[in-house]
């Protein structure tokens, strides 16, 4: 499945315009690809709650859980579900809310020179084969996008928040997925 991005959109995703975004600072360049994991209510998948979410309209009443998460103001780029399918919420060239308070190799504000792809999952479970090979695709198209993004700069939350953050946890399986994209990009070389 090949795809492609045009005017900052991801051509052939789902398109949810979310408010939570902003503009990047003028100096930035997009060079740090990181991965999350979430589900809404917590282990539950396909509710539409995701959208909810990061589109501020969450009912707090609807789950106990949201009642703690739904003032927040976060978003992501991407979304990937646990069919393979692709949403996003926030265009390439403006920041999404999705690393917080975050830092990686030296640098703060995360959210600044990042993109952020979410997995639809949890830290207490596999991610499925139609998430890795969507998000292999997804890769691929970024890092042509964004060169300065490269292998060794495709962290987790974890990796930029390590005191808050545990995703895209421990059954994220990072050597099959950049086994997998080392692949498809040397077959596109």
């Amino acid at each position: 499945m090949g795809i492609s991005i045009a005017e900052n959109k991801l051509i052939g995703a789902h398109q949810v315009d979310s408010p939570n975004q902003s503009e990047r600072p003028a100096e930035s360049v997009v060079d740090l690809l990181i991965l999350h994991n979430i589900s809404l209510p917590p282990g539950e998948y396909n509710t539409g709650c995701i959208d909810q979410l990061f589109c501020n309209c969450l009912d707090k009443n609807a789950h106990p859980y949201f009642e703690t998460i739904a003032d927040l103001k976060v978003s992501s780029h991407f979304l990937i579900n646990r069919l393979g399918s692709i949403t996003q919420y926030v265009p390439l060239n403006m920041k999404a809310w999705h690393a917080g308070e975050s830092t990686f190799d030296g640098r703060l504000n995360c959210n600044d020179f990042s993109i952020g792809v979410e997995l639809e999952g949890t830290d207490h479970e596999p991610f499925t084969d139609a998430q890795y090979g969507s998000l292999v695709t997804l890769s691929i198209a970024l890092l042509s996008e964004f060169p300065d993004i490269g292998l060794d700069r495709i962290v987790g939350h974890s990796d930029v928040a390590p005191e808050r953050k545990t995703d895209p946890g421990p059954f994220f399986q990072w050597d099959r997925y950049k086994q997998l994209l080392e692949q498809e990009l040397a077959s596109t070389a």
